[in-house]
């Protein structure tokens, strides 16, 4: 753990998994049943979680959990009332180069690997960048998919990949590729969440839209747009 600082990888995360592609993405395990959070905490209010169905999510600034996906062990204790938790949403901009999107995608399963080895209830937080993340165009498997059970429950944020015409085509090109690959029973969703996507792909799963922290805390009970 010294080392750390030094040479960017902690092994420890991950010394008991299982890989999937040529990319050796940590494999997460499938949940024994599929539970609903009730509501969605972020990172930096999690003093604020009270109730076991208060799910931890990191649909924040990277800089903000930063420290916890670098070393998630130093926050064992910080953690220990937390009983349910995405896997973190490290970002994924379309102007990255593919390595850092690939290596963000890597930090996320790692921890949330690490984090169900501590006995948390892990829903894969499932994030796009471009093209190249959510379709095999050049690895054996869409690289935003690696590593996440099928049939089984992902969770999305949609904040900031909605305003433009490009991020309207890309999150309708990921929700289709998503569905086509994983077939996930279940959606959760923090924030806004247009309905035309829930009138379109409500056929394939069920959809649980919650409130982003700022409408929660202003009683909107949920985040449709």
């Amino acid at each position: 753990m010294n080392s750390l600082f030094y040479d960017g990888f902690n092994s420890k995360l991950i010394e008991t998994a299982y890989f999937e592609s040529l990319l050796e993405i940590p494999v997460l395990e499938a949940p024994k049943e599929i539970i609903i959070p009730k509501r969605a905490v972020p990172f930096s209010k999690i003093e604020q979680i009270s109730d076991p169905l208060d799910m931890l999510v990191f649909y924040e600034q990277d800089p903000i959990f930063r420290n916890f996906v670098s070393v998630p062990q130093s926050y064992d204790s910080l953690l220990s009332k937390v009983k349910m938790m995405s896997t973190p949403d490290c970002s994924l901009y379309r102007d990255m180069p593919l390595w850092e999107q690939l290596a963000n995608i890597g930090v996320s399963r790692s921890v949330g690997y690490y984090e169900q080895q501590q006995g948390k209830y892990v829903i894969p937080n499932v994030r796009w960048g471009d093209e190249r993340t959510y379709t095999n165009m050049f690895f054996d498997i869409p690289p935003s998919f690696a590593g996440i059970p099928k049939k089984s429950n992902v969770s999305i944020g949609t904040y900031g990949c909605c305003q433009k015409k490009e991020d309207k085509y890309h999150l309708s090109a990921f929700l289709e590729a998503m569905f086509d690959y994983l077939s996930p029973t279940d959606v959760v969703v923090y924030g806004a969440f247009n309905k035309k996507y829930i009138q379109e792909y409500g056929k394939y799963t069920n959809f649980h839209v919650l409130p982003d922290w700022i409408s929660y805390k202003r009683g909107d009970k949920h985040g449709d747009e």
